[in-house]
């Protein structure tokens, strides 16, 4: 009996084991990064009612984070027709409002049309899964494989970052970001990205593919009279879910008087985080299933941050303790707003890569490898993304115009240990170890320790200043 326990732990454990390997030996050797660069969108495919902007992920800082970055633009009224990813998600509005739905495999239509008194019944009503709405702030995750849509109902262009961690043990293909469509035709976006896999794999030996050049979503590949028997339909209906000859691309116009959907009307903003915050008090993990969990966040809210300095800025983070669904997909996120010359403390992050894409202002960064090498050192500014490796030391201070961030970052409990400041490492280390390691004085070792009292964002001082503290 014994034995058998024991090969049964052994097994799991070495289940769980190669889960948590799999980023780690899907991307070995891919980290030998001597420079990096703040990249902007190498990419753009325009549709009907927006566009999509792409950064290669055969770029060395995306390979090693085994990550891929895009940026949808929905203009008002434009539809982002249905899609799922091999990839888990995160995506974070960056602007604007709308709202959509995640479809979750299995779960009830909870979402009916209702019939009123005296009306008579024009057949069966429409049901479906939850709508969701979102706003400006919100992070948003999307599971591996889980067809999603969002339609932009706002008065400007709703602007979504997105994040597909082509590395999560949920991915089951390969290193490079597929999308598949329900619907449309998005010749343009699968070419694209068909030319980044070959440019990936560029020496290796590659089957022969072949497509169609009317349409591209998943129905496109099977025959039409078998869809008309699956769907109970007409072959001509089968052959609308095709879109063949569709040149609308995967953000269609679709106007308010056409979309009718069966959801709730929208609440104040007051409102709707109140809510939240009632429903995060009673979540234990056993009422929270698949079909009814929470799958966003609103971490723009400045009265929700976790770190706040009046004179410097705000950090705002979102990991599995506040949404428990990141535990599923493995990935958390990072707000940051830093004042005028405001700075964030070097620090390094302990247990993931940090993906950070600026969404107003620009700041001087610094990047620094286990070489102590210098392999960033310049100017970000909005609309760039740059990778910090794990366990690479990093500095931010805002110019002029302050700055402001969205990091995702690759574990669901992210976390970071300041090199300066109450809470960092040198802190916790006794003056006569850091005296006799950097061959200094007490008193020096004593001003390294103890002249930053605060914890993770501080002002940047004048010489002349840091000489008066002396």
């Amino acid at each position: 009996m014994a034995i058998k326990s024991s090969l049964l732990f052994l097994s799991v454990s070495l289940l769980v084991l190669g889960c948590f390997a799999r980023r780690q030996v899907s991307f070995q050797n891919e980290c030998q990064i001597d420079r990096l660069n703040a990249r902007e969108a190498d990419d753009k495919i325009k549709s009907e009612a927006g566009m999509l902007e792409i950064w290669n992920p055969n770029h060395d800082q995306f390979r090693c984070a085994g990550v891929t970055i895009a940026r949808k633009t929905i203009e008002r009224n434009g539809l982002a027709l249905p899609e799922f990813s091999n990839a888990p998600q995160l995506a974070f509005v960056v602007q604007g409002r709308g709202y959509g739905g995640i479809v979750v495999p299995g779960c009830a239509e909870t979402f009916q049309e209702g019939q009123q008194q005296g009306q008579q019944s024009r057949g069966i009503q429409d049901q479906h899964q939850k709508i969701r709405q979102f706003r400006e702030g919100d992070v948003i995750a999307i599971p591996a494989g889980v067809a999603h849509w969002v339609y932009n109902d706002g008065d400007q262009p709703l602007v979504l970052l997105k994040l597909l961690d082509t590395s999560n043990f949920q991915n089951q293909l390969d290193q490079f970001p597929r999308s598949f469509f329900l619907a449309g035709n998005p010749k343009e976006e699968h070419q694209k990205l068909q030319q980044y896999m070959q440019q990936g794999l560029h020496g290796q030996e590659q089957s022969p593919r072949t497509t169609r050049e009317q349409c591209s979503n998943v129905f496109c590949g099977f025959d039409a009279r078998l869809l008309a028997e699956a769907f109970n339909v007409d072959e001509s209906t089968a052959r609308r879910l095709q879109s063949e000859n569709d040149k609308r691309g995967n953000i269609v116009k679709v106007k308010a008087e056409d979309l009718q959907v069966i959801r709730p009307p929208r609440i104040g903003e007051e409102e709707q985080e109140y809510r939240h915050r009632r429903s995060s008090e009673y979540d234990n993990g056993i009422e929270e299933t698949l079909c009814t969990m929470r799958l966003q966040e609103n971490i723009g809210d400045p009265a929700r941050a976790d770190i706040y300095s009046p004179q410097v800025g705000r950090i705002s983070t979102l990991n599995s303790h506040k949404l428990p669904v990141l535990s599923w997909i493995r990935l958390s996120a990072e707000r940051g707003v830093l004042y005028r010359n405001g700075m964030m403390v070097p620090h390094w992050n302990q247990n993931a890569h940090s993906i950070m894409y600026a969404i107003r202002g620009s700041a001087r960064i610094q990047i620094v490898n286990n070489f102590g090498q210098t392999v960033f050192d310049d100017r970000v500014r909005k609309g760039q993304v740059l990778t910090v490796p794990q366990n690479y030391a990093v500095v931010k201070r805002a110019e002029s115009e302050g700055f402001e961030w969205i990091s995702f970052k690759t574990n669901d409990n992210a976390m970071i240990t300041p090199l300066s400041g109450k809470t960092s490492a040198i802190r916790a280390i006794p003056e006569q170890v850091l005296a006799n390691a950097f061959q200094i004085s007490r008193e020096e070792a004593r001003r390294i320790k103890f002249n930053v009292q605060e914890t993770t964002l501080t002002t940047s001082r004048s010489s002349s200043e840091r000489r008066d503290d002396a």
